[in-house]
């Protein structure tokens, strides 16, 4: 089978890039691949940097990865993305209807209508209404037949301090803070030290990482079957602090 064409093609790059994020992301390495595929470590690093490689090979990484090609493609987009947030309005108007932003969460996460009518008990004309209301402002298209297809960037991300979070963002955060977070796929830590302002800064940067790949895993797993995902939180935080007790206490 022939090769797939030289790196310098944007598109192959952006495709190749996203392939190696995967792999590490699944923790991963060439010798793995090598190993696994029955080639020499060399073979491997020179196919995944040139990228000459078979379409038959690029489908055997991929099944190691667990990711499709299908998948692949939608996280190869999220480099392209000139911005990962929605518009100001649409975010508005999301924040200003629960089933709303329901509905464009469930197929966020990949959910289809089906599980939605049935899972979280939409009238069928009222998931239709609100299907309409979301094309309107411009989340999704909804074709005369097929499902919705949505028109967000990939890696979405709320605002900070934007509509969303400011209707939803609060409350979120106590529900997903009240649990014991004592099973094997939950964690919770909190720790406090004293440390410089770039150790502070090189923390920020590591935790953007960990946001960036929380959003790709989601991005890879949108087209997984219903039954073997859980919608899943991640909460990150970082700031100068001193736990009020101390500072009662502190000379000023």
């Amino acid at each position: 089978m022939s090769a797939i064409p030289p790196t310098h093609d944007a598109n192959v790059r952006s495709l190749l890039d996203a392939l190696k994020q995967v792999l590490r992301m699944r923790g991963l390495t060439y010798t793995d691949i090598a190993r696994e595929l029955g080639v020499s470590l060399p073979t491997v690093k020179r196919q995944l940097s040139r990228g000459d490689l078979s379409l038959d090979r690029l489908l055997a990484i991929c099944a190691l990865a667990e990711v499709d090609l299908h998948e692949l493609a939608r996280a190869s987009r999220h480099g392209a993305d000139r911005s990962p947030y929605l518009d100001m309005a649409q975010e508005q108007a999301l924040a200003a209807s629960e089933p709303m932003m329901l509905v464009f969460h469930l197929l966020l996460a990949g959910r289809d209508l089906d599980d939605i009518r049935h899972d979280y008990q939409f009238h069928p004309a009222r998931l239709h209404a609100t299907l309409e209301q979301l094309q309107a402002i411009k989340l999704l298209t909804v074709p005369r037949r097929g499902p919705p297809r949505l028109r967000v960037p990939a890696g979405l991300i709320w605002r900070r301090n934007g509509p969303v979070m400011r209707r939803y963002g609060a409350a979120a955060m106590q529900e997903f803070l009240r649990a014991e977070f004592g099973a094997t796929d939950e964690w919770l830590a909190m720790e406090t030290r004293e440390l410089t302002q770039a150790s502070r800064l090189q923390l920020r940067r590591r935790l953007d990482q960990v946001q960036q790949e929380f959003l790709k895993l989601a991005e890879l797993d949108v087209s997984a079957p219903t039954a073997e995902k859980r919608n899943t939180g991640l909460i990150l935080a970082l700031r100068p602090w001193t736990f009020s007790i101390a500072r009662a206490r502190a000379r000023t």
